[in-house]
Protein backbone atom coordinates (compact mmCIF):
# COMPACT_ATOMS: atom_id res chain seq x y z
CA UNK A 1 0.00 0.00 0.00
CA UNK A 2 1.13 3.56 -0.69
CA UNK A 3 0.40 7.01 0.64
CA UNK A 4 -2.12 9.00 -1.40
CA UNK A 5 -0.63 11.14 -4.17
CA UNK A 6 -2.36 13.79 -6.31
CA UNK A 7 -2.62 12.40 -9.87
CA UNK A 8 -0.68 15.40 -11.20
CA UNK A 9 2.37 14.35 -9.17
CA UNK A 10 2.60 10.80 -10.57
CA UNK A 11 5.76 9.81 -12.46
CA UNK A 12 5.46 10.82 -16.12
CA UNK A 13 4.99 7.95 -18.58
CA UNK A 14 7.72 7.27 -21.09
CA UNK A 15 7.00 7.78 -24.78
CA UNK A 16 6.46 4.04 -25.29
CA UNK A 17 4.13 3.91 -22.26
CA UNK A 18 2.12 6.84 -23.63
CA UNK A 19 1.75 5.06 -26.97
CA UNK A 20 0.56 1.87 -25.31
CA UNK A 21 -1.89 3.73 -23.08
CA UNK A 22 -3.22 5.66 -26.09
CA UNK A 23 -3.77 2.39 -27.97
CA UNK A 24 -5.73 0.97 -25.02
CA UNK A 25 -7.72 4.20 -24.70
CA UNK A 26 -8.73 3.81 -28.36
CA UNK A 27 -9.91 0.24 -27.67
CA UNK A 28 -11.98 1.48 -24.74
CA UNK A 29 -13.43 4.37 -26.77
CA UNK A 30 -14.42 2.02 -29.59
CA UNK A 31 -16.33 -0.23 -27.19
CA UNK A 32 -17.76 2.78 -25.43
CA UNK A 33 -19.07 4.13 -28.75
CA UNK A 34 -20.53 0.75 -29.68
CA UNK A 35 -22.33 0.68 -26.32
CA UNK A 36 -24.10 3.98 -26.86
CA UNK A 37 -21.56 6.32 -25.30
CA UNK A 38 -21.22 4.94 -21.77
CA UNK A 39 -19.52 1.81 -20.41
CA UNK A 40 -20.30 0.38 -16.95
CA UNK A 41 -17.29 1.04 -14.76
CA UNK A 42 -16.78 -2.70 -14.22
CA UNK A 43 -16.24 -3.15 -17.96
CA UNK A 44 -13.89 -0.15 -18.12
CA UNK A 45 -11.87 -1.61 -15.24
CA UNK A 46 -11.78 -5.01 -16.95
CA UNK A 47 -10.39 -3.50 -20.16
CA UNK A 48 -7.92 -1.25 -18.31
CA UNK A 49 -6.48 -4.23 -16.46
CA UNK A 50 -6.96 -7.19 -18.80
CA UNK A 51 -7.42 -6.08 -22.43
CA UNK A 52 -5.26 -8.45 -24.53
CA UNK A 53 -1.65 -7.22 -24.82
CA UNK A 54 -2.54 -3.71 -23.63
CA UNK A 55 -4.12 -4.01 -20.17
CA UNK A 56 -2.14 -3.40 -17.01
CA UNK A 57 -1.85 -7.09 -16.14
CA UNK A 58 -1.68 -8.43 -19.71
CA UNK A 59 0.91 -5.99 -21.04
CA UNK A 60 4.64 -5.94 -20.42
CA UNK A 61 4.96 -3.47 -17.55
CA UNK A 62 7.10 -4.36 -14.54
CA UNK A 63 4.55 -4.41 -11.71
CA UNK A 64 5.98 -6.08 -8.61
CA UNK A 65 8.80 -5.14 -6.26
CA UNK A 66 10.69 -1.93 -5.56
CA UNK A 67 11.17 -1.21 -9.27
CA UNK A 68 7.48 -1.77 -10.03
CA UNK A 69 4.26 -0.19 -8.77
CA UNK A 70 3.72 -2.02 -5.48
CA UNK A 71 5.24 -4.64 -3.19
CA UNK A 72 3.27 -7.74 -2.19
CA UNK A 73 3.99 -9.87 0.88
CA UNK A 74 5.98 -12.56 -1.01
CA UNK A 75 8.27 -9.87 -2.46
CA UNK A 76 9.38 -8.74 1.01
CA UNK A 77 11.35 -11.91 1.75
CA UNK A 78 10.83 -15.52 2.80
CA UNK A 79 8.77 -15.22 6.00
CA UNK A 80 5.32 -15.03 4.41
CA UNK A 81 5.74 -18.12 2.23
CA UNK A 82 7.30 -20.19 5.00
CA UNK A 83 4.37 -19.50 7.33
CA UNK A 84 1.94 -20.20 4.52
CA UNK A 85 3.61 -23.54 3.85
CA UNK A 86 2.91 -24.58 7.44
CA UNK A 87 -0.75 -23.77 6.93
CA UNK A 88 -0.92 -25.67 3.63
CA UNK A 89 0.97 -28.81 4.67
CA UNK A 90 -1.79 -30.46 6.77
CA UNK A 91 -4.35 -29.82 4.01
CA UNK A 92 -2.07 -31.36 1.39
CA UNK A 93 -1.56 -34.40 3.60
CA UNK A 94 -5.28 -34.80 4.34
CA UNK A 95 -6.32 -34.48 0.70
CA UNK A 96 -3.28 -36.05 -1.01
CA UNK A 97 -3.70 -32.98 -3.17
CA UNK A 98 -1.86 -30.20 -4.91
CA UNK A 99 -1.58 -26.42 -4.84
CA UNK A 100 -3.19 -24.15 -7.40
CA UNK A 101 -2.04 -20.54 -7.16
CA UNK A 102 -4.25 -18.04 -8.96
CA UNK A 103 -2.31 -15.02 -10.15
CA UNK A 104 1.26 -15.86 -9.12
CA UNK A 105 2.84 -12.45 -9.66
CA UNK A 106 6.60 -12.71 -10.08
CA UNK A 107 6.67 -16.37 -8.99
CA UNK A 108 8.34 -15.54 -5.67
CA UNK A 109 5.58 -17.09 -3.57
CA UNK A 110 5.54 -20.28 -5.64
CA UNK A 111 9.31 -20.69 -5.33
CA UNK A 112 9.48 -20.11 -1.57
CA UNK A 113 6.35 -22.14 -0.88
CA UNK A 114 7.69 -25.15 -2.77
CA UNK A 115 11.09 -24.93 -1.09
CA UNK A 116 9.55 -24.75 2.38
CA UNK A 117 7.14 -27.61 1.68
CA UNK A 118 10.15 -29.63 0.56
CA UNK A 119 11.87 -28.86 3.88
CA UNK A 120 8.71 -29.92 5.69
CA UNK A 121 8.57 -33.19 3.73
CA UNK A 122 5.21 -32.31 2.21
CA UNK A 123 5.83 -31.48 -1.44
CA UNK A 124 2.71 -31.66 -3.62
CA UNK A 125 2.94 -33.78 -6.74
CA UNK A 126 1.90 -30.75 -8.75
CA UNK A 127 1.95 -26.98 -8.32
CA UNK A 128 -0.42 -25.36 -10.81
CA UNK A 129 -0.36 -21.66 -11.63
CA UNK A 130 -3.38 -19.96 -13.15
CA UNK A 131 -1.95 -17.00 -15.05
CA UNK A 132 -3.42 -15.17 -18.04
CA UNK A 133 -0.48 -12.82 -18.69
CA UNK A 134 2.17 -14.13 -21.10
CA UNK A 135 4.69 -11.66 -19.68
CA UNK A 136 4.05 -12.77 -16.09
CA UNK A 137 4.26 -16.45 -17.05
CA UNK A 138 7.70 -15.81 -18.50
CA UNK A 139 8.80 -13.99 -15.36
CA UNK A 140 7.44 -16.77 -13.16
CA UNK A 141 9.41 -19.36 -15.14
CA UNK A 142 12.57 -17.30 -14.73
CA UNK A 143 12.05 -16.94 -10.98
CA UNK A 144 11.31 -20.62 -10.44
CA UNK A 145 14.20 -21.75 -12.62
CA UNK A 146 16.58 -19.49 -10.69
CA UNK A 147 15.34 -20.27 -7.17
CA UNK A 148 13.97 -23.83 -7.31
CA UNK A 149 15.31 -25.45 -10.51
CA UNK A 150 15.01 -29.00 -9.17
CA UNK A 151 11.27 -28.53 -8.59
CA UNK A 152 10.23 -27.04 -11.93
CA UNK A 153 9.04 -30.42 -13.23
CA UNK A 154 6.18 -30.22 -10.71
CA UNK A 155 4.93 -26.87 -12.03
CA UNK A 156 2.27 -26.43 -14.71
CA UNK A 157 0.48 -23.33 -16.02
CA UNK A 158 -3.27 -23.23 -16.53
CA UNK A 159 -5.45 -20.97 -18.69
CA UNK A 160 -8.56 -21.42 -16.54
CA UNK A 161 -9.81 -22.98 -13.34
CA UNK A 162 -10.51 -26.71 -13.53
CA UNK A 163 -14.21 -27.42 -13.90
CA UNK A 164 -14.21 -29.97 -11.05
CA UNK A 165 -12.18 -32.53 -9.15
CA UNK A 166 -9.55 -30.27 -7.55
CA UNK A 167 -8.07 -31.55 -4.29
CA UNK A 168 -5.72 -29.56 -2.11
CA UNK A 169 -5.19 -25.82 -1.63
CA UNK A 170 -6.39 -23.20 -4.07
CA UNK A 171 -4.44 -20.10 -3.11
CA UNK A 172 -5.18 -16.51 -4.11
CA UNK A 173 -2.91 -13.81 -2.72
CA UNK A 174 -4.05 -10.30 -3.70
CA UNK A 175 -6.25 -11.58 -6.52
CA UNK A 176 -9.79 -10.59 -5.53
CA UNK A 177 -8.91 -6.90 -5.13
CA UNK A 178 -7.89 -6.74 -8.81
CA UNK A 179 -11.16 -8.10 -10.21
CA UNK A 180 -13.58 -5.57 -11.75
CA UNK A 181 -16.13 -3.95 -9.44
CA UNK A 182 -19.47 -2.26 -9.99
CA UNK A 183 -19.39 1.34 -8.84
CA UNK A 184 -22.54 3.01 -7.51
CA UNK A 185 -23.85 6.25 -6.02
CA UNK A 186 -26.89 7.10 -3.90
CA UNK A 187 -28.68 10.01 -5.58
CA UNK A 188 -32.08 11.32 -4.49
CA UNK A 189 -32.49 8.16 -2.43
CA UNK A 190 -32.02 5.91 -5.46
CA UNK A 191 -29.19 3.61 -6.46
CA UNK A 192 -27.34 4.83 -9.56
CA UNK A 193 -24.80 2.70 -11.43
CA UNK A 194 -21.65 4.62 -12.36
CA UNK A 195 -20.13 4.32 -15.80
CA UNK A 196 -17.43 5.87 -17.96
CA UNK A 197 -18.02 8.23 -20.88
CA UNK A 198 -15.85 10.27 -23.22
CA UNK A 199 -15.68 14.08 -23.16
CA UNK A 200 -13.39 15.67 -25.75
CA UNK A 201 -10.97 12.74 -25.62
CA UNK A 202 -10.98 12.40 -21.83
CA UNK A 203 -12.70 9.63 -19.86
CA UNK A 204 -15.29 10.98 -17.43
CA UNK A 205 -17.75 9.59 -14.90
CA UNK A 206 -21.34 9.11 -16.05
CA UNK A 207 -24.49 7.64 -14.58
CA UNK A 208 -26.45 4.59 -15.74
CA UNK A 209 -29.63 2.94 -14.47
CA UNK A 210 -28.88 0.29 -11.87
CA UNK A 211 -30.04 -3.26 -12.44
CA UNK A 212 -32.66 -4.72 -10.13
CA UNK A 213 -30.04 -6.96 -8.55
CA UNK A 214 -27.61 -4.12 -7.85
CA UNK A 215 -30.43 -1.93 -6.54
CA UNK A 216 -31.64 -4.62 -4.14
CA UNK A 217 -28.12 -5.30 -2.94
CA UNK A 218 -27.29 -1.66 -2.25
CA UNK A 219 -30.66 -0.65 -0.81
CA UNK A 220 -30.23 -3.30 1.88
CA UNK A 221 -27.18 -1.35 3.12
CA UNK A 222 -29.27 1.76 3.96
CA UNK A 223 -26.56 4.19 2.86
CA UNK A 224 -26.75 7.97 3.08
CA UNK A 225 -27.40 10.42 0.25
CA UNK A 226 -24.35 10.90 -1.98
CA UNK A 227 -22.62 7.76 -0.73
CA UNK A 228 -20.36 6.12 -3.35
CA UNK A 229 -18.78 2.69 -3.19
CA UNK A 230 -18.36 -0.63 -4.94
CA UNK A 231 -19.83 -4.11 -5.15
CA UNK A 232 -17.41 -6.88 -6.14
CA UNK A 233 -19.69 -9.07 -8.23
CA UNK A 234 -16.79 -10.44 -10.29
CA UNK A 235 -14.93 -11.55 -7.15
CA UNK A 236 -18.05 -13.33 -5.90
CA UNK A 237 -18.48 -15.05 -9.26
CA UNK A 238 -14.83 -16.13 -9.18
CA UNK A 239 -15.33 -17.66 -5.73
CA UNK A 240 -18.33 -19.62 -7.00
CA UNK A 241 -16.29 -20.94 -9.94
CA UNK A 242 -13.47 -21.94 -7.61
CA UNK A 243 -16.00 -23.68 -5.36
CA UNK A 244 -17.27 -25.67 -8.35
CA UNK A 245 -13.70 -26.80 -9.00
CA UNK A 246 -13.06 -27.84 -5.38
CA UNK A 247 -13.78 -31.47 -4.56
CA UNK A 248 -11.86 -31.70 -1.26
CA UNK A 249 -9.69 -29.02 0.30
CA UNK A 250 -9.46 -25.29 0.93
CA UNK A 251 -9.75 -22.01 -0.92
CA UNK A 252 -7.35 -19.63 0.84
CA UNK A 253 -7.70 -15.91 0.17
CA UNK A 254 -5.23 -13.26 1.38
CA UNK A 255 -6.19 -9.70 0.51
CA UNK A 256 -6.90 -6.27 1.91
CA UNK A 257 -10.48 -5.66 2.90
CA UNK A 258 -13.14 -5.61 5.58
CA UNK A 259 -16.31 -7.34 6.73
CA UNK A 260 -19.42 -5.64 5.34
CA UNK A 261 -20.12 -3.46 8.36
CA UNK A 262 -16.69 -1.84 8.03
CA UNK A 263 -16.64 -1.84 4.23
CA UNK A 264 -19.77 0.31 4.07
CA UNK A 265 -19.03 2.33 7.19
CA UNK A 266 -20.96 5.63 7.28
CA UNK A 267 -17.68 7.57 7.13
CA UNK A 268 -16.32 5.68 4.08
CA UNK A 269 -18.47 7.74 1.73
CA UNK A 270 -16.23 7.56 -1.35
CA UNK A 271 -15.61 3.80 -1.34
CA UNK A 272 -12.31 1.97 -1.49
CA UNK A 273 -11.25 2.33 -5.13
CA UNK A 274 -7.52 3.02 -5.40
CA UNK A 275 -4.86 3.16 -8.13
CA UNK A 276 -1.13 2.49 -7.84
CA UNK A 277 1.76 3.62 -10.00
CA UNK A 278 5.43 3.54 -8.97
CA UNK A 279 4.56 3.18 -5.28
CA UNK A 280 2.25 6.16 -5.35
CA UNK A 281 -1.46 5.80 -4.68
CA UNK A 282 -4.32 7.96 -5.93
CA UNK A 283 -8.05 7.63 -6.58
CA UNK A 284 -8.48 8.44 -10.30
CA UNK A 285 -8.90 5.25 -12.37
CA UNK A 286 -9.82 7.18 -15.53
CA UNK A 287 -6.32 8.45 -16.35
CA UNK A 288 -3.39 6.62 -18.04
CA UNK A 289 -5.32 3.37 -18.68
CA UNK A 290 -3.05 0.35 -18.75
CA UNK A 291 -0.23 2.10 -16.88
CA UNK A 292 -1.59 1.82 -13.34
CA UNK A 293 -3.13 -0.81 -11.14
CA UNK A 294 -6.79 -0.31 -10.22
CA UNK A 295 -8.04 -2.05 -7.09
CA UNK A 296 -10.91 -2.11 -4.62
CA UNK A 297 -10.90 -3.59 -1.14
CA UNK A 298 -12.59 -6.94 -0.63
CA UNK A 299 -15.95 -7.28 1.10
CA UNK A 300 -15.16 -10.48 2.97
CA UNK A 301 -18.76 -10.87 4.13
CA UNK A 302 -19.79 -11.11 0.48
CA UNK A 303 -17.01 -13.62 -0.21
CA UNK A 304 -18.17 -15.76 2.72
CA UNK A 305 -21.77 -15.64 1.45
CA UNK A 306 -20.70 -16.61 -2.07
CA UNK A 307 -18.75 -19.55 -0.67
CA UNK A 308 -21.63 -20.76 1.50
CA UNK A 309 -24.09 -20.50 -1.38
CA UNK A 310 -21.72 -22.67 -3.41
CA UNK A 311 -21.69 -25.34 -0.72
CA UNK A 312 -18.48 -24.44 1.09
CA UNK A 313 -17.88 -23.92 4.79
CA UNK A 314 -16.15 -20.82 6.16
CA UNK A 315 -13.27 -22.42 8.04
CA UNK A 316 -11.57 -19.27 9.29
CA UNK A 317 -11.23 -15.51 8.97
CA UNK A 318 -8.64 -13.33 10.64
CA UNK A 319 -6.03 -10.63 10.09
CA UNK A 320 -2.79 -11.41 8.29
CA UNK A 321 -0.83 -10.77 11.49
CA UNK A 322 -2.86 -13.28 13.51
CA UNK A 323 -2.76 -15.81 10.67
CA UNK A 324 1.04 -15.66 10.49
CA UNK A 325 1.42 -15.81 14.26
CA UNK A 326 -0.93 -18.77 14.46
CA UNK A 327 0.78 -20.43 11.51
CA UNK A 328 4.25 -20.71 13.01
CA UNK A 329 5.83 -17.27 12.69
CA UNK A 330 7.93 -17.92 15.78
CA UNK A 331 9.41 -21.08 14.23
CA UNK A 332 10.08 -19.35 10.93
CA UNK A 333 11.69 -16.35 12.60
CA UNK A 334 13.95 -18.56 14.72
CA UNK A 335 15.09 -20.45 11.62
CA UNK A 336 15.81 -17.28 9.64
CA UNK A 337 17.45 -15.31 12.45
CA UNK A 338 20.55 -17.49 12.51
CA UNK A 339 22.61 -15.35 10.12
CA UNK A 340 24.64 -12.19 10.69
CA UNK A 341 23.31 -8.93 12.10
CA UNK A 342 22.31 -7.64 8.68
CA UNK A 343 20.27 -10.77 7.96
CA UNK A 344 18.54 -10.60 11.32
CA UNK A 345 17.67 -6.94 10.78
CA UNK A 346 16.27 -7.72 7.32
CA UNK A 347 14.10 -10.50 8.72
CA UNK A 348 12.94 -8.33 11.62
CA UNK A 349 11.93 -5.54 9.24
CA UNK A 350 10.05 -8.02 7.05
CA UNK A 351 8.13 -9.35 10.05
CA UNK A 352 7.22 -5.82 11.10
CA UNK A 353 5.82 -5.00 7.65
CA UNK A 354 3.82 -8.22 7.57
CA UNK A 355 2.37 -7.96 11.07
CA UNK A 356 2.29 -4.38 12.38
CA UNK A 357 -1.22 -2.84 12.32
CA UNK A 358 -0.02 0.30 10.54
CA UNK A 359 1.64 -1.82 7.83
CA UNK A 360 0.03 -5.00 6.38
CA UNK A 361 -0.85 -6.79 9.59
CA UNK A 362 -4.38 -5.51 10.14
CA UNK A 363 -5.58 -4.24 6.75
CA UNK A 364 -4.83 -7.58 5.09
CA UNK A 365 -7.14 -10.44 5.99
CA UNK A 366 -7.05 -14.18 5.45
CA UNK A 367 -10.14 -16.29 4.75
CA UNK A 368 -10.41 -20.05 4.30
CA UNK A 369 -13.38 -21.69 2.61
CA UNK A 370 -13.41 -25.48 2.49
CA UNK A 371 -15.11 -28.67 1.48
CA UNK A 372 -14.65 -31.94 3.35
CA UNK A 373 -12.02 -30.52 5.71
CA UNK A 374 -12.37 -31.51 9.36
CA UNK A 375 -8.88 -30.70 10.67
CA UNK A 376 -8.63 -27.27 12.39
CA UNK A 377 -6.50 -24.87 10.35
CA UNK A 378 -3.38 -23.76 12.16
CA UNK A 379 -3.40 -20.18 10.87
CA UNK A 380 -6.63 -19.41 12.72
CA UNK A 381 -5.57 -20.94 16.05
CA UNK A 382 -4.76 -17.62 17.76
CA UNK A 383 -7.74 -15.64 16.55
CA UNK A 384 -10.81 -16.33 14.44
CA UNK A 385 -13.08 -13.43 13.40
CA UNK A 386 -15.84 -15.35 11.66
CA UNK A 387 -18.29 -13.80 14.09
CA UNK A 388 -17.66 -10.37 12.55
CA UNK A 389 -18.72 -11.41 9.07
Amino acid sequence: MSAATPPGELPKPTSSERERSAALANVIRAELHASGGVLPFARYMELALYAPALGYYTGGLHKFGESGDFVTAPELGHVFARCLARACAPILEATDGEILEAGAGSGALAADLLLELERLGCLPKRYAILELSTELRARQRETLQARAPHLTSRIVWLDSLPSSGFRGVLLANELLDALPVERFRIRNGNVVRLGVGNDDGQFVWCELPASAGLTTRVQALALSEGYESEVGLAAEAWVRSAADALEHGVLLFIDYGFPRGEYYHPDRTTGTLMCHRRHRAHADPLIIPGLQDITAHVDFSAIATAGREAGLEVLGYTSQAMFLLGGGLDEVAAALMTGDDRTRLTVANEIKKLTMPQEMGELFKVMALGRGVTTPLRGFAMQDRRGRL
